[in-house]
């Protein structure tokens, strides 16, 4: 029998995030809303009191991430391919709201199968824009990528300035944003564009070929294994912990402001780390659970094709037009997901 309530381990530090976003009472497509960052929007959006439509074909999104929500009666799950435009007009069906989400992540998945990535993450996308210009979406954000910033070499990134892509994926995802423009200014749908930047929490996956970077160091710390860096260790990232860009999810369908509306924002906390960095502090972290994790060596291996150097972001349009006011940075991020994934690995 199906029940109101939501679960989750982190409901109190949403809540307490989120307690001054008013959305209550909607109805909102969770597109890709098994996977990482779908799963925990989800949470997210039904402990505000949403009705939650999520279509997922789980081709990396996981039944466990959404298995405490199956008894939620405003909970709805499609198992759909938003390579299906039935899939997408079925899913988009009396909806205000799209949180798109749904993509086939990776730069090295892409330099591998560019055919694919493209299919899902440009075709799929396309579908969700015509099925929600068709069923009359109020308002359609979408999960866009600090990979469009290419081979630009201003620091910190800034959206209006960006370089050549240097990877399908990051084509895929530049794309959306102009596919987006375009039904903004040619049909009136509304939507936002989030660049996310390198994003962990809860719920990422540790496993597979294309498993991202902080999941799976810690579960090699955890099994007592050495991580390998890619080159020196010195490149450095924007990383970006899950709560600050549930934020900014919400706080994109819910702003009228017209400013803020049809165009895109970075998401990040706006800091740099090294690879080094990350590492110092997962082995500090870690050990708290298991002392031996500080004596692990660090293996350190080529550079990745595709991979940019440094990546930093300015978060000011973010802040001034949606009121984005990220709470995590990598550290505070880090000892949160470090113990979720000591108690779940």
């Amino acid at each position: 029998m199906k029940t109101k309530h939501t679960t989750g381990g982190s409901q109190e530090k949403i809540e307490k995030l989120l307690m001054n976003i008013e959305l209550i009472n909607k109805s909102v497509l969770v597109t890709g809303g098994a996977g990482f960052i779908g799963s925990n929007l989800c949470e997210a959006l039904l402990e505000k009191g949403n009705k939650v439509i999520c279509l997922d074909n789980f081709a990396t999104g996981k039944r466990e991430n959404i298995t405490p929500l199956l008894d939620n009666t405003d909970f709805t799950l499609i198992e759909g391919d938003i390579r299906k435009l039935e899939d997408c007009l079925k899913a988009t069906k009396n909806v205000d709201y799209v949180l798109h989400q749904a993509a086939l992540g990776s730069v090295p998945r892409s330099i591998k199968d560019p055919i694919t990535s493209n299919d899902v993450n440009v075709s799929g996308f396309l579908n969700m824009l015509v099925a929600a210009r068709d069923n009359g979406v109020k308002r359609f954000v979408f999960a866009a990528s600090s990979s469009t910033y290419g081979d630009s070499e201003s620091m910190p990134k800034v959206e209006d300035v960006i370089g050549k892509p240097l990877s399908p994926y990051a084509i895929t995802k530049y794309v959306n944003e102009l596919y987006a423009d375009v039904f903004s200014k040619t049909y009136g749908l509304e939507t936002i564009g989030l660049r996310y930047f390198n994003v962990f929490g809860r719920k990422q996956d540790p496993n597979g070929a294309y498993a991202a970077v902080i999941p799976k160091f810690v579960s090699q710390l955890m099994k007592g294994e050495s991580p390998v860096i890619n080159g020196d260790g010195n490149h450095s990232r924007d990383f970006t912990y899950i709560d600050n860009v549930i934020q900014a999810n919400l706080l994109s369908l819910v702003t009228t402001n017209e400013k803020a509306i049809n165009t895109v924002y970075n998401v990040a906390f706006g800091d740099r780390n090294t690879l080094n960095d990350l590492m110092g502090y997962l082995k500090e972290y870690l050990s708290d659970f298991d002392s031996e994790i500080s004596n692990i060596e660090v293996i350190y291996g080529p550079n990745r094709s595709g991979d940019i150097p440094h990546s930093h972001a300015s978060v000011d349009k973010a802040k001034e037009n949606l009121n984005y006011n990220p709470q995590f940075n990598l550290q505070k991020g880090l000892k949160e997901a470090v113990k979720w994934y000591w108690k779940n690995l």
